[in-house]
């Protein structure tokens, strides 16, 4: 079985992106899962219900998110609805949406899903690790193919869940901080891991934002506008292969894929 992760999807040009160039990599790669962390995917900041349906749509067949999940409040009732949509597992339990799924393609996998959010840099949370483990239990009678997006600020904690996990989950993947990392790799007991996919945008930018307004809020101090760049549009992420009886992972390749028109 081969699961493509798609870093976070930046905007009106990480969209682009998706929609240009997703059955072309899945189609490279024989692809039989992709999975996208969309909570940037509308205009840099949060998701709304049109855009996760446009995604859904193109081919991506489940959405995680992060700590930008709520910058778009009308995203609350629908992601009660939509369990193709996670918010990390590790919120409150009276939070709108769920933290985990098992999905099925045409072919009758299934694979299993957690959305974890790290507290390191971040908002004060239920503990990742804990949660981790919940979810895992809950999911493992149905799937021996469980991935995990760390959603995180540190590397430290990303890698340290990389480590926890091992051996219990298929993959561990890092997201959030939009710059694709070079540690790929498959961790002793048969976890993939990488800290983080990297972004799908403009990589022209900063983590996806235009250079001037990111620069100009450095140097003023001030509260700027961020708008999305727009050039050197490219898709990150990494293919992983996963042995389906035992659930271990076989390899894991890091990908860059660019938009070239023309």
């Amino acid at each position: 079985m081969r699961i493509l992760l798609i870093g976070d999807i930046v905007g009106d040009p990480g969209r682009t992106v998706i929609a240009e160039l997703l059955h072309a990599i899945q189609n490279e790669y024989h692809v039989d899962f992709t999975i996208a962390n969309a909570e940037n995917a509308a205009g840099g900041f949060g998701l709304t219900r049109t855009i996760a349906v446009e995604l859904l749509d193109a081919g991506i067949n489940l959405l995680t998110s992060g700590n930008h999940i709520w910058d778009r409040l009308r995203i609350i009732k629908f992601i009660g609805k939509e369990p193709r949509l996670l918010r990390p597992a590790n919120y409150p339990s009276e939070t709108p949406g769920r933290g985990s799924a098992v999905i099925e393609n045409g072919a009758q996998q299934k694979i299993g899903v957690i959305n974890l959010s790290g507290r390191v840099f971040m908002e004060s949370l239920d503990c990742p690790f804990r949660a981790a483990l919940r979810e895992i239990e809950a999911l493992s009678g149905q799937t021996h193919t469980i991935i995990v997006d760390m959603h995180a600020e540190a590397t430290s904690e990303k890698i340290s869940m990389g480590w926890f996990l091992d051996g219990r989950v298929s993959g561990v993947f890092g997201t959030h901080t939009h710059v694709q990392t070079a540690d790929e790799k498959i961790l002793p007991q048969g976890t993939a891991y990488i800290t983080d996919l990297g972004m799908t945008g403009s990589c022209d930018s900063v983590i996806g934002i235009k250079k001037e307004h990111s620069l100009e809020r450095f140097l003023t101090l001030m509260p700027v506008p961020f708008k999305t760049a727009e050039g050197n549009l490219q898709l990150q992420g990494a293919v992983v292969e996963i042995d389906e009886r035992s659930g271990k992972s076989t390899s894991i390749e890091r990908i860059q894929k660019k938009l070239i028109y023309g």
